[in-house]
């Protein structure tokens, strides 16, 4: 059963403590956000300087504004009294023993009885922070450790009292998991825990091993990335990003704890070289720069430079030119045994890596996939260590094999767990369900969070599609339930996915009530395959465009006017045609972390399968509504303005800015999620969410009443043409972006109408449709798409 926290206490308003208070109140929770008192200025001005913080930048913790209404700032002195009323009270404040154990005396005399306390210490032992407290705090205490920034990062480490009462703490990391949308690993009470105790030897080993091969730190990140499935920042770029300061800092905090003999003792050492960047400012992103930085030149331009590692001295980027980076593409196995010096700072840093964290097993857990997943979340590892090892297998030799081979040439011992397990998989699949080697050679089940549904879930299983293509299959996930699965590279759509779209309808006749579109990547869908449209550019197959743009209108079209329901199941990006198919659905049922977006203004073009329409239409319909609600003396929606030009001036604005949706509540706002849509915390859960919302709406469905709009036409289009005059000469609008303004303007003010002529859907349908084509007939278009295809970046032309 999942625990109900209906008021929360996050204790220290720094960076974490803030960003925690965001998490919990993207959730719904309300949250006192306390702090010391400063010496000058409002008391609470500590929290809340940290809101507004939280509120600002690229990536705020709040996943919308209107969350940090929900965080109310205080401070130490004057609101203790007010954790009386919170169920769980978060420490957050200085990793100093004695300033910890100050608080928690304070905490236990106000809290009220059964209230859980826990700390998001990354360095102070569970054992040590309770000493000499009462039994009733250390019956309601954990440790709690989020990962930065905790909006974005998906691991929560939690290590409960051994007093902690067992069916309580599985309670916790229900709501951990449902409520917060965290990826809960329950860990022992051990120094770094899980993943910082693997994930620091790691990047401590990253850099011993750069300086001692003398590996370029360009060649280092090359192969300590992609290759092997580990962040695209590379070691180096890892550092940067954390900050340099920060690694003395977390070793000396990992020395007081770690046993005597322990491997990273050993391993350890700051060089001078890093010692110098330290001391004159050289500590990474937050700094002057770090092993990379950017130097202006005169004329304004900017140009990475690298530090050389035996040198101290910076110089260009260069692009690193390994075999290698090639010979990675036969597996780990192949990368680590490859003679130059990408092959052997690969197995260096690694072999030693996999070794550290086998031989944890099982002084840091039980299982191995609790390691992996650890690392999975916490560093952004595509596989985790043990994950890796059975990845090593190669030539019917298994990983386990090759690495313990391996690890014996370099006069490794082999750690216990590999010891057992050598010859066989370290994960494997048994009556459909996957299994994980265990101390004591048998296999036991991997953990599936109940509740949780995934496509891989399903293969796993056995499961075969109903139906398949070259780009997309059909799964059916029970219930009568089918599930749309798009398999182009980045779930572009392409002709082969919107045939299959077209063929649902058949699809659903022959046994299912409702269908589901989703996919378990990272992505919804990057939208349309522009490789496609750049072919039939450069050979004026102009006719091929002209059918997939209105094979894409009539497959969305038949998606919404369908005899049962559609539900996008929505995670990460959705843009272009992917935030066509969106809005073409009965319902989204999203991941908070969702960014949609009708994207395509950014290659010179509009959107051509019904994005126009379908924004066109929301906004005008909600428009309407409040007005009427006006009329009836109601209060309407304060963020939709009434009349024709405000409802046709914001579908305008999101389309010709590509304006993408920072987090599924935004996206609401922007009417990209309707009011059927709805929002779920956990990424696993999202597929699971979507089944029973298609299930719930196929209950005595009818798909929805085509309607009309009345559009103002040219009087419209001089409106908005004065816009984008302005934005034109203010520098805001290159050229062609004033030219695919005024082709969107043109079919969002109706072509040549007036208010007087109803337009149906199919009528701006072919607005869209002509104008798109005489765009992409444009040679900046055509310029923007290409470059778009060899860059991954925006061309302003």
């Amino acid at each position: 059963m999942t625990m109900e926290i209906k008021r929360a206490a996050v204790l220290g308003s720094g960076v974490m403590g803030s960003g925690i208070a965001a998490v919990l109140a993207n959730a719904g929770i309300p949250v006192l956000l306390l702090d010391i008192v400063p010496k000058e200025g409002p008391r609470n001005a500590y929290a809340e300087g940290a809101i507004e913080k939280q509120l600002k930048g690229g990536a705020p913790g709040f996943a919308h504004k209107k969350y940090a209404k929900l965080v109310t700032p205080g401070n130490l002195e004057d609101d203790l009294d007010k954790l009386g009323e919170c169920d769980w009270i978060v420490e957050v404040v200085l990793e100093k023993l004695e300033v910890k154990q100050d608080v928690y005396a304070k905490i236990e005399k106000v809290r009220k009885k059964g209230s859980i306390v826990s700390s998001n210490t990354s360095t102070l032992p569970l054992h040590v922070l309770i000493n000499g407290m009462p039994k009733s705090f250390q019956d309601d205490f954990m440790i709690t450790h989020f990962f930065n920034p905790p909006r974005f990062m998906k691991l929560l480490e939690v290590v409960p009292s051994p007093s902690f009462d067992q069916t309580r703490f599985g309670s916790f990391c229900e709501f951990a998991d449902r409520v917060l949308g965290k990826g809960v690993v329950p860990a022992k009470d051990t120094p770094g825990f899980l993943a910082n105790r693997i994930g620091v030897y790691w990047m401590t080993a990253g850099l011993v091993e750069a300086m001692r091969l003398g590996i370029s730190v360009e060649e280092a990140d090359a192969i300590m990335g992609k290759p092997l499935g580990l962040p695209k920042t590379g070691m180096f770029g890892l550092y940067d990003l954390i900050g340099i300061d920060l690694m003395p800092l977390i070793a000396k905090a990992m020395m007081a704890t770690l046993p005597e003999k322990d491997a990273f003792r050993t391993l350890f050492d700051l060089p001078e070289l890093v010692q110098k960047m330290i001391a004159d400012g050289y500590t990474g992103r937050k700094g002057k720069g770090g092993f990379y930085r950017m130097v202006k030149s005169a004329d304004g331009k900017k140009t990475k430079e690298v530090i050389n590692l035996k040198t101290g001295d910076y110089a260009p980027e260069k692009k690193p030119r390994l075999e290698s980076l090639s010979a990675a593409r036969g597996g780990p196995a192949a990368l680590f045994s490859h003679p130059d010096i990408g092959g052997q700072y690969a197995a260096a840093v690694m072999l030693k890596t996999l070794h550290y964290a086998a031989s944890l097993i099982p002084e840091i857990s039980d299982d191995i996939y609790a390691v992996d997943a650890a690392m999975q979340m916490g560093y952004n590892w595509k596989y985790g260590p043990f994950q890796m090892i059975d990845r090593a297998a190669h030539g019917g030799v298994s990983g386990t094999e090759i690495i313990a081979a391996a690890w014996e040439k370099m006069g490794m011992s082999v750690p216990a767990v590999i010891a057992e397990a050598r010859g066989k998989k370290l994960y494997d699949v048994q009556d459909g369900a996957r299994q994980q080697f265990a101390i004591g050679g048998n296999y036991i089940s991997v953990p599936v969070p109940n509740g949780s549904l995934m496509l891989e879930d399903l293969k796993i299983r056995g499961a075969k599609p109903v139906k398949k293509n070259a780009s997309a299959q059909v799964w059916d996930l029970g219930d009568g339930i089918a599930c749309l699965e798009l398999t182009s590279k980045q779930n572009t759509w392409d002709p082969e996915n919107l045939k299959m779209v077209a063929q649902l309808p058949d699809i659903v006749k022959a046994g299912f009530r409702g269908v589901v579109i989703g996919t378990d990547g990272d992505h919804f869908s990057f939208g349309a395959n522009i490789g496609y449209f750049m072919l039939a550019c450069n050979t004026a197959s102009w006719w091929a465009i002209s059918d997939m743009i209105k094979q894409g209108q009539n497959a969305f079209m038949g998606l919404k006017y369908a005899p049962f329901p559609v539900v996008a199941s929505l995670s990460g990006m959705a843009l272009g045609g992917g935030c066509e198919l969106l809005l073409h659905s009965d319902a989204v049922q999203a991941h908070i972390e969702s960014y949609p977006g009708l994207v395509e203004a950014g290659i010179g073009v509009i959107p051509g399968w019904g994005g126009c329409k379908e924004l066109l239409f929301r906004h005008i319909i909600a428009a309407e509504a409040s007005q009427k609600a006006i009329m009836q003396g109601k209060r309407p929606d304060p963020f939709v303005a009434g009349g024709p030009m405000p409802a046709i001036s914001k579908p305008f604005e999101y389309i010709s800015t590509a304006k993408v949706g920072g987090s599924a509540p935004q996206a609401r706002d922007m009417m990209i999620l309707n009011a059927k849509s709805r929002i779920t915390m956990n990424r696993r859960r999202v597929l699971a969410d979507a089944k029973e919302l298609a299930l719930e709406l196929a209950q005595n469905y009818a798909p929805p009443e085509q309607r009309t709009v009345r559009l103002p036409g040219a009087s419209g289009y001089a409106a908005l043409k004065m816009a984008v005059d302005g934005f034109r000469s203010n520098g805001k609008a290159t050229p062609h972006d004033e030219v695919v303004s005024l082709h969107l303007a043109h079919v969002l003010t109706g072509g040549d109408t007036d208010m007087t002529v109803e337009m149906t859907e199919q009528q701006v349908l072919d607005l869209e449709h002509d104008m798109f084509m005489e765009l992409v007939h444009t040679k900046a278009t055509r310029d923007r798409i290409a470059h778009m295809l060899n860059t991954s970046k925006p061309l302003r032309n």
